[in-house]
């Protein structure tokens, strides 16, 4: 079974991909959504007879690479991280595949568009359920490639490709330093499987070594890539350029959740690193309350939500920056299902609205689309931290997590969450209260999605729903976090070996609950009264606004800056290099060697004149040569 999980994604893309010409549609279909579900069923099957507390099981392929000392064997390891990774990969991945069978069922490429989602699915789970870095890295390189591929996948428009291109370039930047850090660990503990690497860490006392530092603030250059985190975090709002199930499968189940499981993984390193961990929450913090803002004056309802992912992210990291590993992944999971369910939901709209993706054209939606808005209701409500759905458990366990830490970062945990909730309130009553602000075309096509699409929505409506039952604080009478027991075993080096915090009370814990749920309920009713109460509508983008609303909108100049002290400094280095030394130096250099090889041999030609008597003098002229310099040497 565990060999085919990973196996059955990558025939359904040979299959759908040497096929695409030829298959119809139906089939296509079939293939790419029956791989990644039977993968699911596996996984599950894998799932439901693996012991709570079970050892990690890893299962070695074949021998990889062996020089010197170095052996790198390609396997996997099954353990509690990488089965709930596999789960969210394959059961998450398996609704957006069918969600994509009624939202591309018209695009010519439809083939070619299932063979690239497996390849997604089965580069994820190389990359959650390889034993060692090197496998895990090149998991990492593959979905990278699917998003290129993904991101682009409509390349008759050149802002899509350039999308996809500016996604590429930032991830090599990230990977380039998650490279280093696997170099690193080699280099200083001799191995980069998990498992004997987890062994030496285990005996380990000193804080904040040098070398660890360096390697995880390595591996975090990597995280940083994947999962969007300041200063790499401008590729993930362009990538809305691709189909929406694309989105909502980078967003929610693949490409930015495996920076934070890369860093649960090497947890162990980290616990030895308070510096880094310092860096880790800081920068997450940082990257939250940008993409917060920066959500705030969005009105593409695609790049809402993109923001969005950004800035709980930025919230996850900061989870993990205070030793709040597990908590860290209760809100992957969470926000695996809600922000997919929101995707999709964006999606549905723009398939009904003819492809309108301004939110300042949109309103009364409600009434004919109702399973969209239904659906889209519950994740607004989740995405919010509102109880008693799936995203009030999960965010409320990592600001309880942030609180023992630090009283700054939890207050600014609480300012992201309150912008969260005035945001997607916000998105919500544009799209789907008020007058209807489209084209009467537009009002005409408005129609319910097929079954294909409504289903995904409103089984992931359930799991936003009922997700959080994953982590019901004892303090509200559950069992203090199903999950957290669940990943003990792979979390028990991680422990915080400079100091140990106090665990909160149950007031402590309700109190924390009861500021988090009144902040949320403040952005709603901040949102309500001004969209709904006071019918305020977004300016056009033209439209004269304050300098801080400027600055929101144009996404604090991240690009732009970008732009002038990176892009234009290294196209003008490459013209001069181009100009002075490829033009001026290389190209003459090379050109002259030539010739002179070339005149060289034309010289050389003229011995060979057919002349056997010039050949026998040229041989005893060379005899005595040899002879002489023998004789003279002797």
């Amino acid at each position: 079974m565990l060999l085919l999980i990973p196996l059955l994604p990558f025939l359904g893309f040979l299959l759908n991909g040497l096929g695409q010409r030829v298959l119809p549609k139906n089939v296509a279909g079939l293939l790419g959504c029956a791989t990644v579900a039977t993968s699911f069923g596996l996984t599950i099957a894998l799932w439901l007879g693996f012991p709570a507390g079970g050892a990690p099981q890893v299962t070695e392929l074949f021998n990889w690479i062996s020089v010197g000392v170095l052996r790198i064997p390609f396997a996997y390891q099954l353990d509690q991280l990488s089965l709930t990774m596999m789960l969210l990969v394959t059961g998450v991945g398996s609704l957006i595949h069918l969600y994509s069978v009624g939202y591309m069922h018209d695009d010519p490429h439809f083939g070619r568009f299932m063979a690239y989602l497996n390849l997604f699915i089965f580069a994820m789970l190389l990359l959650v359920m390889g034993a060692n870095f090197v496998v895990m890295f090149v998991g990492w390189e593959g979905v990278g490639l699917c998003s290129y591929l993904l991101i682009g996948f409509w390349n008759k428009n050149q802002a899509y490709n350039d999308a996809a291109k500016k996604a590429f370039i930032i991830n090599r930047i990230g990977d380039l330093g998650f490279l280093l850090g696997i170099f690193l660990i080699f280099q200083t503990f001799g191995t980069v499987t998990f498992t004997e690497l987890i062994e030496q860490v285990a005996t380990m006392s000193a804080i904040n070594s040098p070398a660890v530092i360096l390697i995880c603030l390595l591996l975090f250059v990597g995280a940083m890539g994947k999962s969007a985190q300041l200063p790499l975090l401008t590729w993930l709002p362009d990538a809305m350029a691709g189909p929406t199930p694309v989105s909502a499968l980078i967003h929610a189940a693949t490409m930015v959740t495996a920076g934070i499981y890369m860093v649960i993984r090497a947890s162990a390193l980290y616990a030895l690193a308070p510096v880094a961990l310092e860096v880790v929450a800081w920068v997450g913090i940082a990257t939250a309350l940008i993409g917060a803002f920066i959500g705030l004056a969005q009105t593409d309802i695609k790049k809402v939500l993109a923001y969005s992912t950004v800035s709980q992210l930025g919230l996850m990291f900061l989870g993990l920056g205070v030793m709040g590993f597990s908590s860290a992944l209760f809100h992957v999971l969470t926000h695996a299902f809600f922000k997919a369910l929101l995707f999709l939901g964006a999606g549905s709209v723009i398939h009904a609205y003819s492809n309108e993706q301004d939110i300042r054209r949109m309103g009364g939606l409600r009434q004919a689309l109702p399973i969209t808005f239904v659906t889209f209701l519950i994740g607004t409500i989740a995405i919010s931290g509102l109880p008693p759905f799936a995203g009030f458990f999960s965010k409320d366990e990592l600001l309880a997590h942030v609180f023992e830490h630090s009283k700054v970062l939890w207050g600014l945990g609480l300012l992201v969450s309150l912008m969260t909730s005035f945001y997607m309130f916000r998105l919500l009553f544009l799209v789907f209260f008020g007058d209807f602000r489209g084209t009467p075309a537009q009002k005409q096509h408005l129609h319910e999605s097929p079954l294909t699409m409504t289903v995904p929505l409103m089984v992931l409506a359930a799991l936003a729903t009922v997700g959080g039952a994953l982590g019901i604080p004892a303090a509200l009478g559950g069992k203090g976090g199903v999950l957290a027991t669940w990943l003990a075993p792979v979390l028990q080096y991680a422990t915080n070996k400079t100091e140990e915090g106090a665990e909160l009370s149950h007031g402590t814990e309700l109190l924390l609950m009861a500021v988090s749920t009144a902040v949320a309920l403040l952005g709603l009713g901040t949102a309500y009264v001004r969209y709904l109460s006071q019918a305020h509508r977004p300016p056009a983008d033209n439209a004269p606004v304050n300098a801080l609303h400027q600055l929101v909108r144009r996404k604090f100049y991240l690009d732009e800056i970008y732009d002038a002290f990176i892009v234009r400094p290294l196209m003008a280095g490459s013209r001069g290099l181009y100009n002075w030394i490829e033009q001026r130096l290389i190209n003459p250099l090379t050109d002259q060697l030539g010739e002179g090889v070339i005149g060289f041999g034309q010289g050389l030609r003229l011995a060979q004149n057919g002349s056997v008597g010039t050949y026998v003098l040229l041989m005893v002229v060379g005899l005595v040569v040899m002879l002489a310099m023998k004789f003279y040497v002797a």
